[in-house]
């Protein structure tokens, strides 16, 4: 059977294209081993040190319980949304800033003979992203039960919850990392996050306010958007922008 030229091209660039796949696939599976593994090892130092643990719970009770005798139920709507979602801020800040912060430059040294940037920056981004989901739904249980729950569509103010704990972990995950570059301080940590953190926590409290007040979903969809592509921007900027901290 005679194969024409035009044949040999399609035949090449589908094996190229298979090759390429190929190695795409080996890349990803590759990552995927290394961000499973750096998620163990977070969670298996976080429980050697259950204290800082136990003691990012207690500080979220404790401030619920401290709105409380504050307030006694005495708040509207506006301050309840407000009162929680600074809660979780300061919850997140105390729990992200200890990913790179407490790592030692010898650890670290370490680490970038183990696995690639890429996987090491989205691992810690995932483990404190399922570390706040945590502190934050502890946070509303408590917050609920002492300062009574006013939210009228629970799974939309859930929805919030996840995906502002994903976008507040990821982007406060990146500002430790260029903290840790600056002998550790966590006064560098504050100032870099707080100003930069105002779009996320501003959507978030806004769509919020909606939620509370029994919104639905197409009301609020632009707004979700917003939330959903900025944790989407700041996630993908950590992959990129990681790697030169890491070379540091």
């Amino acid at each position: 059977m005679k194969i024409y030229p035009e044949g040999k091209k399609i035949s090449r660039r589908k094996s190229r294209l298979f090759i390429v796949l190929q190695m795409t696939n080996c890349i990803f599976a590759e990552m995927l081993k290394e961000i499973s593994a750096l998620i163990q090892k977070e969670i298996l130092l976080e429980w050697r040190q259950r204290y800082a643990l136990g003691g990012m719970f207690l500080y979220v009770v404790t401030t619920v319980f401290v709105c409380f005798l504050s307030f006694k139920n005495i708040i509207d709507t506006n301050a309840w949304n407000a009162l929680f979602w600074i809660i979780i801020l300061f919850a997140s800040v105390n729990a992200s800033a200890k990913s790179f912060l407490q790592e030692s430059k010898g650890r670290l040294l370490y680490y970038y003979t183990l696995s690639s940037p890429q996987a090491f920056i989205l691992s810690k981004i995932i483990y404190n992203a399922i570390l706040m989901l945590v502190l934050s739904l502890t946070c509303f249980a408590f917050y609920s039960l002492f300062m009574g729950n006013i939210v009228e569509n629970l799974p939309l103010f859930g929805l919030i919850v996840v995906l502002g704990s994903m976008g507040i972990s990821s982007l406060l995950t990146m500002i430790s990392a260029i903290a840790s570059k600056a002998n550790n301080n966590f006064t560098i940590m504050a100032i870099l996050a707080f100003p930069i953190i105002m779009p996320i926590m501003i959507t978030i409290i806004n769509l919020s306010k909606h939620v509370i007040d029994g919104t639905d979903f197409t009301y609020n969809l632009k707004y979700f958007s917003v939330l959903f592509l900025l944790d989407v921007i700041v996630a993908v900027l950590s992959y990129l922008l990681f790697p030169y901290l890491w070379k540091d």
